[in-house]
């Protein structure tokens, strides 16, 4: 099975999708090891070219509640380093929250877990962009791998949705430096991020 989203913003950057789904009080994102990947395939004339994008550095903590707000910024991506110097319309925007998710998972269910256990979980997600906000449910697999640590993968293919990518201005403008002028219909999104309880990782 797949989810095909129409959004950018789940994954952008992700997107982004996803790791949004990111849980519990005195749990936090490892920077250095949570990222959202994105298969982009180029149309050219001479056929379909995979091109592969990253959005790194994903941060975000939860209250104790679990609820979780995520910030998603262009420079997280990999989009700064390919574009280079990038033009003044775009370089003032790179700091500033393209889109952010927010999210709600019960604390307790990460804190039973085993070493070696997982469990998937349908995560709601709200994903705030301009004065645009809309829902979309995720199954996300949490996977205790030692105490202290938890990853999080998505449960599921999950694409989001080239046609509604190339129709965001925005999205289309920075799409277009990277020099897509065509995009295929699904962009595919896998999420590999690491939860961490602070002092015991």
């Amino acid at each position: 099975m797949k989810r095909l989203f129409s959004s950018f913003p789940l994954v952008a950057l992700g997107a982004s999708a996803l790791l949004f789904a990111l849980p519990l009080a005195a749990w936090e994102l490892d920077p250095e090891r949570s990222r959202v990947s994105a298969t982009v395939m180029q149309i050219t004339p001479d056929g379909p070219i995979p091109r592969q994008h990253e959005v790194r550095r994903l941060r975000g903590s939860a209250d104790a509640g679990g609820n979780l707000e995520l910030p998603l910024r262009l420079n997280q991506s990999d989009v700064v380093e390919r574009l280079g110097q990038l033009p003044p319309w775009l370089s003032g925007i790179t700091e500033r929250p393209m889109a952010t998710l927010t999210t709600r998972f019960p604390p307790e269910r990460l804190e039973r877990l085993a070493v070696g256990d997982s469990l998937v979980e349908d995560l709601t997600m709200t994903v705030r962009s301009g004065n645009a906000e809309r829902e979309e449910s995720l199954p996300v697999r949490f996977t205790k791998t030692a105490e202290g640590q938890v990853q999080v993968t998505n449960a599921e293919r999950v694409a989001l949705d080239g046609q509604a990518l190339m129709a965001d201005p925005t999205l289309r403008s920075v799409l277009l430096l990277l020099g897509y002028e065509q995009i295929g219909d699904e962009v595919p999104v896998t999420l590999d991020a690491l939860l961490v309880k602070p002092g015991d990782s």
